[in-house]
């Protein structure tokens, strides 16, 4: 369950909290302000599921959480990994009345939840907001696209390399850096089995691509890993 203790920790310096709020004025700000509140999730905490309803608009201040969506038979593919200074659920708000996907924190994580109606009166009436937004969703759509191509016609190493890639260019920024998933959730965002990605990170640490010692990493071959990423 989230921290209900926590909310509201950042509400006297949400500017700094929150980038989209350079595109606000002073009176759109405050009307953030008012009809907003900060949520405290612990680990594996659950943000929202998959076909409830979209009633807030939900702004990511700090942590890290996995988006997610589940098929027939529990089976689950893993969307995106989304840290600070991001929106959640965006697609869904915009798109229908539920939640098509599901979100849950990563680790520690701080969320802020909008009023729907506030957010979408400020869209309405501010166009370099919108413009804003739609950058955003555009993103999304775009990594999306590029998560479906990969899986669709890459091979196994192509698919782990684009692992790598994602933690180490887009999440990370380093070479080096820590898995904060499960292997089992690591192969659904590979789109492969557990066994499956185990075994070819395995291959890759044999054939010295790699170095891996529980859940850290050091990619030591960024050309053969971007390689095996752009041959699929």
């Amino acid at each position: 369950m989230p921290d209900m203790s926590l909310m509201s920790i950042y509400n006297d310096d949400l500017e700094r909290h929150c980038s989209f709020f350079q595109y606000l004025n002073n009176e759109e700000q405050d009307l953030v302000r008012n009809h907003s509140n900060q949520v405290h999730y612990r680990k594996n905490d659950h943000i929202f599921i998959q076909k409830t309803l979209t009633s807030h608009v939900m702004y990511l201040i700090s942590g890290m959480v996995k988006t997610y969506r589940e098929g027939r038979m529990g089976k689950r593919i893993i969307l995106s990994i989304e840290t600070p200074q991001n929106f959640l659920g965006l697609l869904s708000v915009f798109g229908g009345d539920v939640h098509e996907f599901s979100c849950s924190a990563i680790e520690a994580t701080d969320v802020l939840f909008i009023d729907i109606n506030i957010f979408k009166q400020i869209v309405h009436t501010n166009g370099k907001f919108a413009l804003f937004l739609m950058n955003h969703l555009s993103r999304q759509g775009l990594h999306l696209l590029d998560r479906l191509m990969g899986q669709t016609h890459k091979q196994l190493p192509g698919r782990v390399a684009d692992v790598l890639l994602y933690f180490s260019e887009i999440i990370y920024k380093s070479q080096r850096f820590t898995f904060p998933l499960t292997r089992r959730e690591l192969a659904e965002l590979a789109g492969t089995t557990k066994e499956s990605f185990i075994r070819t990170l395995t291959e890759f640490r044999n054939d010295k691509i790699i170095e891996i010692d529980g859940s850290e990493v050091e990619i030591k071959s960024m050309k053969i890993i971007k390689t095996l990423s752009e041959l699929g």
